[in-house]
């Protein structure tokens, strides 16, 4: 996997952007590099899943997959938290699968400097993960529904693709070193 796939986020020389938004899959371990990223950076943290709405938890728990309208105002909740932080000056790194282009898009409403880190997975790893999670609403018969609608970062996004098969030290090293020299 290659992890220069999208164009390397920009900033300041030296700096990290102000918003972060680590994405994917279900299972590719996005809370678990967005709460590591977050400590490394000194930045805030926001657990997008916190964020849905009961309907929308309800649902996926049930096993049946959100549609672009439910996801909206969960979308708009985490670009406010987003923007919230920002507006106090803080760094911000937010779990969000941010599936599709226009998803990200929504949320660059809220902030256009965001730079999204799409950690990229195979449907069995994925599936093998959410399966042995413990306590967490999205049963692992959604992940294929997530992988059918993923439209990974194009090279025109401010994003880095990284390999979520990495251990999480790895893929905190790698977005840094990116992230710095961009």
């Amino acid at each position: 996997m290659d992890e220069n796939a999208a164009q390397a986020p920009t900033g300041a020389l030296g700096s990290v952007p102000p918003a972060i938004v680590v994405m994917g899959v279900a299972g590719c371990g996005k809370s678990a590099v967005g709460i590591a990223l977050a400590a490394a950076l000194g930045a805030v943290f926001i657990e997008g899943d916190r964020l849905h709405p009961p309907e929308n938890v309800a649902r996926m728990a049930r096993g049946e997959p959100l549609t672009d309208q439910m996801r909206e105002g969960w979308l708009d909740a985490i670009g406010e938290h987003i923007e919230a932080s920002i507006g106090k000056e803080q760094g911000v790194v937010a779990a969000c699968s941010a599936l599709k282009r226009g998803y990200r898009e929504r949320l660059r409403g809220f902030c256009s400097d965001i730079v999204f880190l799409y950690l990229e997975i195979d449907p069995a790893t994925a599936r093998r993960r959410v399966g042995n999670r413990k306590g967490h609403f999205m049963p692992a018969s959604l992940v294929d529904s997530q992988f059918a609608i993923l439209e990974p970062p194009n090279a025109d996004e401010r994003a880095l693709t990284l390999d979520a098969t990495r251990p999480i030290d790895e893929l905190i090293a790698q977005a840094m070193r990116s992230m710095r020299r961009s």
